[in-house]
């Protein structure tokens, strides 16, 4: 048995630009289906503190979407990997050093 339709929702996350990836998506379909592009979150440099460790992470944030706030910078305590999760959580220690740390960024900005 044969579906007369199917629908598919397909979701990307790119640490860069993504005019190539649905440029492709789009040549790859051309015929055979329709690509809708609903949702994007741009891809943005955040801003670095010196001395603080960066990271690259595979999830989205708002950032982008507070652009009047100043030069954007994404941090803070615990785990990216539990965050927003029933699992989520810090020590009064992660919490003492993200205050710290939190103070010295603005110093530098």
């Amino acid at each position: 048995m044969i579906a007369d339709h199917a629908r598919a929702q397909l979701l990307y996350r790119l640490v860069g630009p993504s005019e190539s990836l649905r440029k492709e998506i789009s040549e790859k379909i051309e015929g055979l289906a329709h690509a809708e592009f609903v949702l994007e979150i741009p891809f943005l440099k955040l801003r670095t503190v010196p001395g603080i460790e960066t990271m690259v992470a595979a999830y989205t944030t708002d950032v982008p979407a507070l652009t009047k706030w100043g030069a954007p910078v994404l941090m803070g305590p615990g785990s990216i990997h539990v965050a927003h999760t029933e699992r989520e959580f810090i020590s009064k220690k992660q919490l003492h050093d993200a205050w710290t740390c939190t103070v010295r960024s603005h110093a530098c900005c």
